[in-house]
Order: structure tokens, then C-alpha cells, then sequence
């Protein structure tokens, strides 16, 4: 089968690589180089390290012009498969290929349409995040979908649910696209009664905060992201919170406990224990490293 692939961050990845293996993946179509971590350099998307990597073409582009186009339908795909593509796709793309365009977006559709899904599972507690290969039509993730998998979510992080996400994603477009092409693909058409939507998470929810209880703020530390991290103050000193649990623990709201390596924080309701911490300015250290160059046994802590 004749693929063009559209896809970006890392999620797409597993998919363009299993793709690649079982089918002619002719071009591979991504957001253009950016600057994307703290050296402030240009650095190319994940997806096209990837795909130079394998030896695919690739068409570098934020939008799809008329230009990028013509460039994908001079490929005369089969069939468009989109990851995490990041762009609003026109119309005509969507109607281009013979067998359609489908994407795999990483929640159990009708639940968290949307650009953060998978983060959205995380902070509300969850008990499962999955994913939905779905078809692409001009409403935003509305498209009916034909495969679902899940995976548990429990006590782990975005990073990890996210990453767990992108092989069962890979996994399932491979099996889409095989039901597709045989012809006995069966399309559901989400429930719009059932559904919720998953904006992208902004910095001011991803606060912890002493008038909150701990499993609130327990998974915004498990939601957090470069982009939005999970940060409170101590002293009036900004620290980020990169990896927690809940505490057995009378600690006063608005008190940080420190002793024997443990930092143990209040909560309007239960304690919650920081295991890992980016103090600003200074690195990513143990929360124990942290504590030994704490001044205070009880020390006050609040919304950065």
C-alpha cells in the first residue's frame, strides 16, 4: 500500500517506523524544524529524524499549502495516515487518497477530543487512557473510528503513559490499515452525548497549591510537561515538581515537612512527598539531595 505519513512529536514515531516496515511509505510530510529544547538551536521534529533515518522523503511544512499539496498528491497515496501532524487539514486532502485519511489520536474517543488527550487523562484521574484510529474529517477529532486500545493509567506519568500509547497507537494503525484494505473495516460513530474535550493544558492549572488535597495535586505532578510544568514556591523560592507521591503524614496545610530525606507537603487534605525536584536555576536533583540543603524542619510552601 502507498502511504503518505503526516506526524511530528515523538507519539508518531512507533507508527512511522511500523509503517515503513510493512508498506511504501512514499513521503513523510512534518512541521518544520524548530527550536525545541533549552540550547535554543533549531533541531529537526522527531518524526523527521525518523524518516531520515529510514531513507524516506520528507516535506518540511506548517500548513499545507498548495504547494504541499500537489507535492502529496503526486505521490497518488493509497492511503493518508496522520500522527500528531499538528496542522488543521483542508479538505481536499482529506478527500485525496482512495482509501482516506485516518489518524491515530491518543484517547478513547468520544472522551478528549482535542490537542491534549493524553495529559487531560492524567490530571483528571482516569483510570485508562487509550487510543482511537479514527477517520480525519473537517470537525475537529469527530470522525468515526474503527479500532480502540487502552492501556492503564494507575500511577504513572504522561511521559509514560504517552509513551506506552505510541506503540499500541503504531500497533493498531497496522491492524486498521490491513482491515481497510481487505475491505472489512467496520466504522462507529462516536456518541456526540459522550463527548468531552481535552484543551491544551495551560501553565496557571498546572499550579499545586496548599488549599487543594494531595491526589489533586498528585497528578498535576504526573500531568506535567516541559511546556506546562507542575511548580509550587518554598520560601518564596519557585521549585518544579517532576515526580511525587501520596504521603502517611500529619503535615499542616501550608507546611513543607523535611527530615530524613523526605519533603512532605501539607495539603488542604492529606500529604503529599516530592521525590524529584527542579529547584530554579539549579538542576534536576532526588528530593533527598534537595532536603540536605534545606534550611528548617517545617518551612511554609505555596502557589509559585
Amino acid at each position: 500500500m502507498r502511504v503518505v505519513f503526516m506526524g511530528t512529536p515523538d507519539f508518531a514515531v512507533p507508527s512511522l517506523r511500523l509503517l515503513a516496515e510493512r508498506h511504501d511509505v512514499t513521503l513523510v510530510v512534518t512541521r518544520p524544524d524548530a527550536v525545541r529544547s533549552r540550547g535554543k538551536r533549531l533541531e529537526p521534529s522527531p518524526v523527521k529524524h525518523a524518516a531520515l533515518e529510514l531513507g524516506l522523503p520528507v516535506l518540511e511544512t506548517s500548513r499545507i499549502t498548495d504547494e504541499a499539496f500537489a507535492r502529496v498528491a503526486d505521490e497518488r497515496p493509497d492511503v493518508i495516515a496522520v500522527a500528531a501532524y499538528g496542522c488543521i487539514l483542508p479538505d481536499r486532502l482529506l478527500e485525496l487518497a482512495p482509501l482516506g485519511c485516518v489518524n491515530v489520536h491518543g484517547s478513547l474517543l468520544p472522551r478528549w477530543r482535542g490537542a491534549a488527550p493524553i495529559q487531560r487523562a492524567v490530571l483528571c484521574g482516569d483510570e485508562r487512557a487509550g487510543i482511537s484510529i479514527m477517520k480525519v474529517v473537517h470537525e475537529l477529532d469527530a470522525g468515526a473510528y474503527c479500532r480502540q486500545a487502552s492501556v492503564e493509567v494507575a500511577d504513572k506519568d504522561s511521559a509514560q503513559v504517552m509513551g506506552e500509547l505510541a506503540e499500541l497507537g503504531a500497533q493498531e494503525l497496522l491492524l486498521a490499515l490491513d482491515d481497510i484494505a481487505s475491505g472489512s473495516v467496520v466504522w462507529t460513530e462516536q456518541d456526540e452525548s459522550l463527548v468531552t474535550y481535552a484543551a491544551k493544558i495551560d501553565k496557571s492549572e498546572m499550579r499545586l497549591s496548599p488549599a487543594d488535597d494531595a491526589l489533586t495535586n498528585l497528578r498535576r505532578v504526573r500531568a506535567s510537561v516541559d511546556a506546562a510544568p507542575a511548580r509550587l514556591s518554598v520560601e518564596g523560592k519557585g521549585v518544579r515538581a517532576l515526580a511525587g507521591r501520596l504521603a502517611d503524614a500529619d503535615v499542616a496545610q501550608g507546611v513543607v515537612r523535611v527530615g530524613k530525606g523526605h519533603v512532605i507537603l501539607g495539603c488542604a487534605t492529606g500529604a503529599l512527598e516530592l521525590t524529584c525536584v527542579k529547584p530554579d536555576g539549579k538542576r534536576e536533583m532526588d528530593a533527598s539531595a534537595w532536603a540536605a540543603g534545606l534550611r528548617g524542619h517545617d518551612l511554609a510552601w505555596s502557589e509559585v
